[in-house]
């Protein structure tokens, strides 16, 4: 598979939540991932409250758009909390921790894991929750569509008829 760690861990910082920090990397991100332009740019023009509040409005107020990954295979269960330790351990095992507020398989670590790692496993373990947010994204009508098209456009089509 072709190298796109530049775009992995473009599209983790615009899955984030858009502080001040991203903001002032936007310039970058355009410039480093023009996969990623049509959200950039949505968000260079768009004044930071209204980038925030809708951020919110999109990842926050419901699962429909959850950035978790386990949470499309496991929903809220028992058996999430396996996929979980699952995560950590892929991430120590190349020498990563999961620091911070979030969990391990929220979508921009894991970008971040797969950019620094070269190591595509859980986003294709997860394909079909990608493509599902990406779905649900688009429908929604929300920029940030655009972010999961160019990641899910990097990853190999499943094959069917398989078993």
């Amino acid at each position: 598979m072709p190298s796109f760690e530049v775009l992995y861990q473009a599209a983790a910082l615009c899955l984030t939540y858009p502080d001040d920090d991203f903001r002032a990397r936007l310039p970058l991100l355009r410039e480093a991932a023009p996969q990623l332009r049509e959200f950039t740019d949505h968000a260079a023009v768009t004044p930071p409250q209204d980038l925030a509040a809708h951020y919110v409005e999109v990842f926050d107020f419901t699962d429909r758009h959850s950035l978790h990954l386990s949470w499309w295979r496991d929903g809220d269960t028992r058996r999430r909390g396996m996929s979980l330790v699952r995560f950590k351990d892929l991430y120590r095992a190349h020498g990563l921790e999961c620091t911070g507020e979030e969990l391990p398989d929220f979508l921009p670590a894991v970008l971040e894991f797969t950019s620094r790692t070269g190591n595509t496993e859980l986003l294709l373990e997860h394909r079909d929750a990608l493509e599902q947010l990406r779905s649900r994204l688009t429908d929604f009508g929300t920029p940030y569509a655009s972010v999961l098209d160019a990641v899910c456009a990097t990853l190999p089509t499943a094959q069917t008829g398989v078993r």
